[in-house]
């Protein structure tokens, strides 16, 4: 048995609610690939009707087959494409750390005000994606003394950023949408704490997790 630890009671009645039929579907199909989890996908397929049809990413960044899929066509936060970009281009090689939680996830103040302090300690350049409703949490000064090193957006084209030749990791709370976009870019992971589950799977099974 696998015990989730969800703090928002919605949150958990939509995860759970999605499964609430699965026995009666003719196939379940799963944004995965048989590479990244083989022993848990072999599994699973001997139990259900299972296909896997990912990384479910527009093929662009994969192998550009279809040459128009460039993007999802949606975004549940409106993205500033060319602050972002203009600013990666001034950047060299594998330089900038991008860091992004999500459309979701939320941080503690001290959560916040760790990760602020270990940005000016690291002297890296940082582009750092901070929703609306987070805002008020950053410390305050910080984004004047972090002003010739970082920028934060309040959303960002993800797989663009990820795509960019500047981007030197991506620490992320490691979602399943960014996992998988990380992981087809070549992008390494800087694992901000998810629980125990994403841990596991990310150490044990893709090897690629800190």
């Amino acid at each position: 048995m696998i015990c989730l630890r969800v703090f928002d009671p919605d949150v958990l009645d939509l995860v759970v609610n999605q499964f609430s039929n699965f026995q009666e579907a003719n196939w379940l199909l799963c944004n995965t690939f048989d590479k990244l989890e083989d022993e848990v996908i072999n599994w699973v397929a001997s139990q259900w009707p299972f296909k896997t049809i990912g990384p479910a990413i527009p093929l662009m960044y994969l192998d550009n087959r279809l040459e128009d899929d460039k993007e999802y066509g949606l975004n549940l936060f409106k993205p500033d494409m060319d602050i972002c970009m203009k600013w990666l281009d001034t950047k060299e090689i594998g330089s900038v750390v991008y860091i992004s939680f999500g459309s979701m996830a939320t941080l503690g103040e001290e959560q916040m005000e760790e990760i602020t302090w270990s940005l000016k300690n690291s002297n890296c350049y940082f582009l750092w994606v901070v929703r609306e409703s987070e805002e008020k949490k950053l410390p305050n000064n910080f984004l004047l003394e972090t002003a010739e090193k970082g920028l934060i957006m309040r959303w960002c084209p993800q797989l663009e950023v990820l795509a960019h030749k500047a981007i030197g990791c991506f620490m992320t709370h490691c979602g399943w949408n960014s996992t998988l976009e990380a992981l087809s870019l070549g992008v390494p992971i800087l694992r901000f704490h998810s629980g125990r589950i994403k841990r596991l799977m990310q150490r044990t099974l893709w090897m690629c997790g800190r």
